[in-house]
């Protein structure tokens, strides 16, 4: 019988050991039980549809994921649950009346990935409201009575991807979300469709890259119809992003009261849209991009002669850089052409085509030859200019002769067109005479009073003989007159 008790005390030892055990473990982690309004399943914790007004206190800290939605929650303060959550990476709060939300309510949950809001009575978004929320990666705001979006709402939110602010009262484009360099690095979906947007824009949007416009919802928008929207959202279809794709039928604007879809405004006469290349000049530096839907794929490029351009290590006019773009180094004639990109991805492969054209000439600069347009106006003007100085500037060529004393006598001019007849030099001049022929010269001029048609003399009318100047002396017509333009025009006779 000795030997049966040995072994019974032992095990009541063993046991009592365990026990003790069993109470230093609870002693340093407490054991909270399952809210009575919720149905626990792990570290997953639905308290949905319960009518609660308020979140169920004593949560446990192991919880991962919490869907508090369609219940009766008006208002999100700092101290909503007492014990901190770090375990915590998905809150649901949909379908409440959530009409305040306080700017700590967030700071139990400093790990949370993914929030959703949608279906509230939010009517303004605070600054700095989500800025504990460094972690968060999708954030539901939709259907609730948004009208203003303070533009420190989203700091400090570098690791959120998807921003859901459709169904709201929003009339002005939140651009710092989207633009290069802004505070979401990673956003790749921006839904602001039903909304009130009236104008976009337009200039800022087109910059974007692709992998942003992919996911930029725009759809069911009261925009203002105009031709540069048209180029906007045709130049989206071109490249057949999702966000035009999906939503065609959706895409409408306003002119005159009346709704219009954006891909049918022939009532404006727009031009239609065409990609454009890219332009160059001799000796530029440029750089193309490889504007793919997604980011973080892998690019090759290849030339019009179907080469493979190599990366930035090697030498040549052409490389590729480290972020995929095409950079250019002086840009030379035989550069132009058409690229080809080719982009690979985890979920799909894209194709890409860049046409660049480059011009024979370098931009008119400082230190840079006069471009062909200029030099060429330049050549016409002085064209014109030559041409009208010959026509209005030629020396006559009665200036080359020796200036006369003009005559007093009203008969200088020779009447009409009556033969008047001088020596061709001065008889008594010096010199060789030809005493077997005498030349003279005769005058042509207008017919003047006195005479008849064809310089016929009509009768009874004299010629009025004129007054001798000097023995010998030429006379010549007065050069002032209208009959001079004739009398230059000498007849051998």
């Amino acid at each position: 019988m000795q030997p049966q008790l040995d072994l019974r005390g032992l095990w009541l030892l063993l046991l009592s050991l365990f026990l003790l055990l069993f109470e230093v473990a609870r002693a340093g982690r407490p054991v909270v039980s399952c809210p009575t309004a919720c149905l626990c399943a792990s570290n997953i914790l639905s308290c949905s549809k319960q009518q609660l007004p308020n979140v169920p206190h004593s949560l446990p800290s192991y919880t991962a994921h919490l869907d508090l939605s369609h219940n009766n929650l008006s208002r999100l303060r700092a101290e909503w649950t007492p014990t901190p959550l770090t375990h915590l990476h998905s809150l649901l709060l949909s379908h409440n009346h959530l009409n305040f939300i306080s700017s700590e309510a967030f700071s139990p949950v400093p790990n949370l990935r993914y929030l959703d809001l949608s279906s509230n009575h939010l009517r303004t978004l605070d600054e700095f409201l989500f800025s504990e929320l460094q972690a968060l990666e999708v954030l539901l705001l939709y259907n609730n009575h948004i009208v203003a979006v303070d533009r420190y709402a989203f700091d400090d939110m570098a690791q959120l991807q998807k921003l859901y602010l459709s169904q709201n009262q929003i009339s002005r484009f939140p651009l710092e979300l989207v633009k290069e360099g802004a505070k979401l690095p990673k956003l790749t979906l921006l839904d602001l469709s039903s909304n009130k947007l009236k104008n976009l824009p337009l200039t800022d949007l087109q910059k974007l890259p692709a992998w942003i416009k992919n996911g930029l919802y725009l759809h069911n928008n009261p925009l203002q119809c105009d031709c540069e929207l048209y180029q906007l959202f045709s130049h989206w279809q071109y490249r057949q992003l999702s966000s035009v794709m999906d939503f065609q039928e959706d895409l409408y604007c306003m002119s005159s009261k009346k709704l219009h879809n954006v891909f049918n405004l022939s009532f404006l006469n727009c031009s239609e849209y065409k990609e454009s290349a890219w332009e160059a000049h001799l000796g530029d530096t440029l750089t193309i991009k490889c504007d793919t839907k997604q980011q973080g794929m892998t690019k090759v490029w290849m030339t019009p002669s179907n080469e493979r351009v190599l990366d930035e290590m090697a030498n040549g006019t052409v490389t590729v850089s480290k972020d995929g773009s095409l950079h250019f180094h002086q840009v030379q004639v035989e550069d132009g052409g058409v690229y080809t990109c080719y982009a690979m991805g985890e979920t799909f492969n894209e194709t890409l085509s860049v046409e660049l054209k480059v011009y024979n000439f370098t931009l008119h600069g400082h230190h840079d030859t006069l471009n062909t347009a200029y030099t060429t106006l330049v050549g016409c003007i002085l064209s014109v200019v030559l041409v009208l100085i010959y026509l209005y500037l030629t020396p006559c060529r009665c200036w080359c002769r020796g200036v006369e004393k003009p005559s007093s006598h009203q008969g200088d001019s020779l009447s009409s067109s009556m033969l008047s007849t001088t020596p061709n030099h001065d008889p008594m001049a010096g010199g060789d005479k030809d005493d077997g022929f005498d030349r003279r010269v005769a005058f042509l001029e207008p017919a003047g009073p006195g005479q008849g048609q064809n310089g016929k003399l009509k009768p009874g009318n004299t010629l009025p003989v004129p007054e001798a100047t000097g023995k010998g002396q030429r006379r010549m017509s007065d050069p002032e007159s209208v009959s001079s333009v004739f009398s230059d025009t000498p007849i051998v006779v």
